[in-house]
């Protein structure tokens, strides 16, 4: 009975520090697990129409027209979403244009401080707070969440496993009063959304600390190896020319490296003569394989990674991490489950805090004993 005392006070006190910033990450992550559907439906400059069957023009080409509508602008790379869709480059922090694939005709230019979905990440992120600062509250408030989670199976644990102890802790009394029910939106559904709030905790503090990322790199079997950087041989640099190698390199990852959804790919524009080309690809269930190029032999570095389906546990889980954090891995099916749970944990908060302080106003209105009258 102390232990359980002790677990109710930690899981009180650490549920009112941590409740706003539980509440925020839940709302967003609700908003953000159908972001690209939202954006599909929503964004008609995504789309274009290749009636005449043209193939996809390569990097060189669409990368001159940007530079020549924006010179002023630097280019890091270029996305290619496949077939019927527009390229995406990507030219600072503030704007995003889209470019007709097939006729290398900007379609819109987007100021990302006008995106909804930014504005969206930046409170997941951020809480909306300066990044120095919003960022250190949300990883902690990730970890107390995490804590969260433990105390609270702790504390639904039926006492016994007879019909009445099964009943409370699995079924909603939906016609009960008011306190009631939100105690059993609080235990019950805190309980069905468990498996996957834990996930997205353990997922969220992979992204947030790096002695936590290494940890559960260890702990599943892997090795942390030193950090191998791709670095191309510049002694061979102007013998040859960037927009042409990257154009091949372009090329070679649709024709002989990509394994999934071959024309979806990002390339990036070497800035140094010791860059790398770094192709983004096999994007498939929230995951995507990198693949460094050098520049000038268009041969493939050591810091490549493996195909994800030869990945041992621990190489496997590190990749697959952001899609076990976003709910994409299983589909439009893990999505909606993920969508549920995020809404049930931002909910958690708030009945949580009705029942703590329903409690508190009960003992508030509790009268005190009269003493006794001593007789002789």
């Amino acid at each position: 009975m102390m232990l359980k005392k002790t677990i109710s006070w930690l899981h009180l006190w650490l549920g009112l520090i941590s409740g706003i910033v539980v509440v925020v990450l839940g709302i967003t992550g609700c908003t953000l697990v159908f972001e690209q559907e939202i954006r599909l439906a929503t964004s008609p400059w995504l789309h274009v129409e290749n009636t005449a069957k043209k193939p996809q023009l390569p990097p060189s080409v669409l990368y001159h027209q940007v530079t020549q509508a924006l010179p002023q602008k630097e280019i890091s790379s270029v996305w290619y979403h496949g077939a019927n869709r527009t390229a995406q480059f990507f030219l600072d922090s503030d704007s995003v244009v889209y470019i007709n694939p097939y006729t290398a005709q900007i379609v819109s230019i987007v100021d990302m401080h006008e995106d909804f979905f930014h504005f969206v990440e930046d409170g997941h992120f951020y809480l909306w707070l300066p990044k120095e600062i919003g960022e250190v509250i949300v990883n902690w408030g990730t970890l107390i969440f995490l804590l969260l989670t433990i105390t609270g199976i702790v504390l639904w644990w039926p006492k016994r496993w007879n019909k009445k102890g099964v009943d409370q802790s699995f079924k909603i009394r939906w016609k009960a009063k008011f306190k009631r029910f939100n105690y059993d939106l609080h235990n019950v559904l805190g309980f069905y959304s468990l498996i996957i709030a834990l996930l997205m905790a353990i997922t969220g503090l992979v992204m947030s600390f790096s002695w936590f990322n290494k940890g559960v790199y260890w702990l599943t079997g892997g090795e942390n190896k030193p950090y191998v950087k791709a670095v191309s041989d510049s002694t061979l640099m102007g013998k040859t020319q960037m927009l042409q190698q990257v154009d091949k390199a372009w090329k070679i990852c649709i024709d002989q490296i990509a394994e999934y959804n071959k024309d979806q790919v990002i390339v990036s524009f070497p800035n140094k003569p010791s860059d790398a080309i770094e192709l983004s690809t096999d994007m498939t269930g929230g995951s995507w394989r990198y693949v460094y190029l050098d520049q000038y032999t268009l041969k493939e570095l050591p810091a490549s990674q493996a195909k994800l389906k030869d990945e041992q546990l621990a190489a496997w889980l590190r990749r697959s991490n952001y899609a076990l954090h976003v709910g994409s891995i299983g589909g439009l099916s893990t999505k909606i489950l993920y969508f549920l749970a995020s809404l049930i944990c931002a909910s958690l908060p708030i009945t949580g805090f009705y029942i703590w302080w329903g409690k508190k106003k009960k003992s508030r209105r509790k009268p005190r004993r009269r003493p006794k009258l001593i007789t002789t």
